[in-house]
């Protein structure tokens, strides 16, 4: 049965992960899919909440409640359900009634939005699964043909068949549904289900969050799970690294040792504080044979990349190819790259590289939906720049803040500006902005600001990424923050964008990086300046 997601969501519930893994190995041949939705309490459909799987195929609708450990229910009619802890907790509500209130529910809201044809084409009904125990307790709330204990695992697959039909005999419905049906309720399920944690702050913060995919993304996590090859192209905000976590964390799960490799060492220490799983290797591609030396791993059984396009030169692919289990040409691999203009940070792109990885022949993969910039910042960046970066955008925003100055003090004076009406703003934080600079602190306009600013601006270098955004303003230079984001920020002591210095490279990184406020000061005075171009050690500090 194909799992949505493809791996179970983090659970202390040993029950929750069997009947998974029973799940995911039966019925193939009946078209059926499980969405899992354990702790969407905490999504903001929480009409799910307490769904443990829905089942949706050509025989119906089905809601299965999961309780692990021992049950029980008193003379007075409330349940007591203990832990394997031994951890008792009572309830009024049974799983019986838990699991047809939850089906009741989500009908509900299927026929609010799809159509009656639609929704009448399916069955519908509820099964109650206590895999530790066995329940032989009769009772007036519940029919034995709802109920799995410990006896149906060895054979759980016959066990759904016989509640399939002990529902579908309860109905006047004979036919199967549709295809084009199954789809559509499955559409509609998806984004609800399908969610993972996003990027921003710690992992523990993380977890109190829970964001839905957009519909780019599901296709990319449908294809990498049916391709062991993939290359995965997109522009800044379309979420490759907000991809490349959640499926470190699926190929962990299934597939072994993961390395996920990058050239920046900043973006490297940003993803160690936010990939502590079992089996995940992160590291530089340049320190990828040391942490082979140091882990004892000849080959990894999978490979992920981030920002891929630094990495398409042959030193790094031949690195990359000797530590692969298989090598790029039959070994697991899914590749994430700009298709823009950010490739040259890190030195001269060399496309014929690509070749390498063609071979393989990958499946691949467009990501067109930007889910980091608000559509103000998006229109903004791509109208000027004229550079790709999706559709859509997350939300309207306020408007890009947009200034041109003809002097380093005059950039100061409205960088001194623009910083105190955001500090003011009692809805913003200092840790919220970052400062971008194409200099270093002390020749950018930022050294220019008062003392009592100043010493609310944190620099930061690669060990600071570990816990950013830190408690103050951070400053970086442009390239070092390639692959990084926060909610507001300003780029300073860029010139302004003009085509005889295209492709404008910094411009693209700097203003990208933007999730709600962008500002943006442009000094004239630096027009003249032949080159932006990073220096290898403000790359690697």
């Amino acid at each position: 049965m194909r799992m949505i997601p493809a791996t179970p969501y983090q659970t202390n519930s040993h029950a929750e992960l069997r009947v998974f893994d029973l799940l995911r190995a039966g019925l193939p041949e009946q078209g059926f899919t499980a969405f899992h939705s354990l702790n969407l309490s905490r999504h903001a459909y929480k009409r799910f909440g307490e769904i443990d799987f829905l089942l949706c195929g050509p025989l119906g609708i089905y809601v299965l409640e999961i309780k692990g450990g021992r049950i029980a229910c008193d003379e007075t009619g409330i349940w007591h359900f203990t832990n394997r802890d031994g951890q008792t907790t009572a309830s009024p509500e049974g799983p019986f009634r838990q699991a047809e209130s939850a089906l009741h529910a989500i009908i509900r809201q299927i026929r609010e939005h799809l159509p009656e044809p639609v929704v009448s084409q399916f069955s519908i009904g509820f099964g109650v699964v206590t895999p530790d125990c066995r329940f032989r307790t009769a009772g007036a709330e519940w029919d034995p043909h709802t109920l799995a204990d410990i006896s149906h695992m060895h054979r759980f697959d016959l066990w759904l068949l016989s509640l399939f039909r002990y529902w579908r005999n309860k109905t006047p419905i004979s036919g199967i549904a549709e295809s084009a049906a199954i789809e559509a309720v499955k559409y509609y399920l998806r984004p609800c289900f399908e969610a993972i944690v996003p990027l921003s702050g710690t992992v523990q913060a993380a977890e109190a969050e829970i964001v839905a995919l957009t519909a780019d993304q599901m296709v990319l996590v449908d294809v990498v799970a049916a391709n062991p090859r993939v290359l995965c192209s997109g522009g800044a905000g379309t979420g490759k690294t907000f991809l490349a976590v959640e499926l470190a964390k699926r190929w962990s799960a299934e597939q072994g040792t993961v390395l996920v490799a990058c050239r920046s060492p900043w973006l490297c220490r940003y993803l160690e504080s936010r990939m502590i799983m079992v089996n995940v290797h992160i590291c530089t591609v340049d320190a990828v044979p040391l942490l082979s030396r140091r882990q004892g791993i000849e080959s990894f059984d999978a490979l992920i990349v981030d920002e891929g396009q630094d990495l398409f030169e042959k030193k790094a692919l031949i690195t990359l190819d000797r530590y692969l289990r298989g090598g790029f040409q039959s070994g697991k691999w899914c590749i994430f790259y700009d298709i823009n203009n950010q490739s040259g940070l890190f030195g001269p792109l060399q496309p014929e590289n690509m070749e390498i990885l063609y071979k393989a022949n990958p499946a691949c993969i467009p990501l067109r939906t930007n889910c980091r910039n608000t559509a103000v910042i998006l229109n903004k960046v791509q109208s000027m720049l004229k550079a790709d970066m999706g559709i859509k955008g997350a939300g309207r925003g306020p408007d890009v803040r947009e200034h041109i100055v003809r002097s380093r003090i005059e950039s100061a004076q409205i960088l001194e500006q623009e910083l105190t009406e955001i500090l003011d703003d009692d809805g913003l934080r200092a840790s919220d902005i970052t400062l971008l600079s194409p200099f270093r602190f002390e020749e950018s306009s930022a050294a220019l600001l008062p003392v009592t600013l100043i010493q609310q601006i944190h620099m930061l270098d690669q060990y600071a990424m570990r816990a950013f955004p830190p408690s103050g303003i951070s400053f970086c230079e442009i390239p070092a923050f390639k692959g990084l984001e926060n909610e507001i920020i300003i780029v300073i002591d860029l010139p302004y964008p003009a085509p005889y210095n295209a492709p404008h490279t910094l411009h693209y990184v700097g203003m990208s990086r933007a999730r709600a406020v962008l500002s943006v000061i442009f000094n004239r005075e630096n027009e003249k300046c032949p080159s932006f171009r990073p220096t290898p050690e403000s790359i690697s500090r």
